[in-house]
């Protein structure tokens, strides 16, 4: 058998992008809940309660890119990466709970409307909070698509989904100060939860699928099949290919059929090739390969998982 050892894949520390977005949380915590409290809207309040789970989730975050960043270990042989799907699973929970707070808030105000004061200084101080979200979350999600962090990705479209209920909410604070309607504030504020509710229930769904051991990327798994097929013509096959996906880190094994009469260390240095061919089209990839002679049926038994 031969095999690259799993080892770092290339990521640099990704801790400091939670600090980055546990401080834009505080920032925006402070600012919505001044707004709050200017003008009384519950739209706003909601807000600010999406902030603290912010907070929260940038916590977890940060203790998870923490623990992810860990090196393998006797107990953990192939890293911590799946670290990263406990951080957006975690926060998908917040969203929700976060959520159903808006929605209790929201009612009681609907059955009980009461005037916004203040509007614009209300209106004004969201806007800050709302500008420093937009952009820890563009920072956040440049981050996660360049090295592959699911959980950098959920922080990031979280403080997106925030950026968007922000506008929800500012658009209904003047529309009140405008029309007199006070029940348009809690209308808004419900309409904001079943945003958020979406993209919780959208994060928890994604991180249970890769904690489930899903496949690399169809895209990559193209790539990897390209490149298994250039060796055809030296009368080399493979079947047996397995692929899954841990956060920033990818793993293919699969057998490769050579030739009988070759010698051990011609399939070997074969292999290699492989396995270096396969990580360049698979970032962060961690491949495994088993020598098997193709014209011995015994090569075709152990095919199955099960075997």
């Amino acid at each position: 058998m031969s095999g690259n050892a799993v080892q770092n894949n290339g990521r640099p520390p990704l801790a400091r992008y939670a600090w980055l977005s546990i401080g834009a949380a505080i920032a925006t915590i402070a600012l919505k809940l001044l707004a709050w409290w200017l003008t009384d809207s519950v739209g706003l309040l909601s807000d600010a309660l999406e902030s603290f789970v912010n907070l929260a989730a940038a916590l977890v975050t940060l203790g998870m890119l923490i623990l992810a960043a860990l090196p393998p270990s006797e107990q953990h042989a192939y890293g911590y990466s799946k670290a990263e799907y406990l951080a957006s699973a975690f926060e998908g929970l917040l969203i929700l709970i976060a959520a159903g707070a808006i929605a209790v808030a929201a009612t009681m105000r609907l059955l009980d409307p009461r005037p916004i004061d203040q509007a614009v200084a209300g209106i004004a101080v969201s806007l800050v909070a709302s500008i420093i979200n937009f952009a820890v979350a563009r920072i956040l999600m440049q981050q996660a698509r360049a090295h592959r962090s699911i959980a950098l990705e959920a922080d990031a479209r979280h403080l997106l989904t925030d950026v968007w209920t922000s506008a929800g909410v500012v658009v209904a604070v003047g529309a009140v100060a405008l029309t007199g309607w006070w029940r348009l504030d809690p209308i808004i504020a419900l309409a904001v939860a079943a945003n958020i509710l979406w993209t919780g229930a959208t994060l928890i769904y994604r991180s249970v699928r890769g904690l489930m051991d899903e496949a690399i990327p169809d895209e990559q798994r193209e790539a990897v099949l390209a490149v298994l097929d250039g060796y055809h013509d030296l009368g080399v096959h493979y079947h047996a290919l397995r692929t899954r996906q841990a956060a920033g880190r990818s793993f293919i094994s699969l057998h490769v059929l050579v030739p009988g009469e070759w010698t051990v260390k011609r399939g070997h240095d074969l292999a290699e090739e492989i396995e270096a061919g396969i990580r360049a089209v698979v970032p962060g990839g961690c491949v495994e390969t088993h020598l098997e002679p193709v014209g011995d049926p015994s090569s075709y038994e152990d095919i199955h998982l099960d075997r």
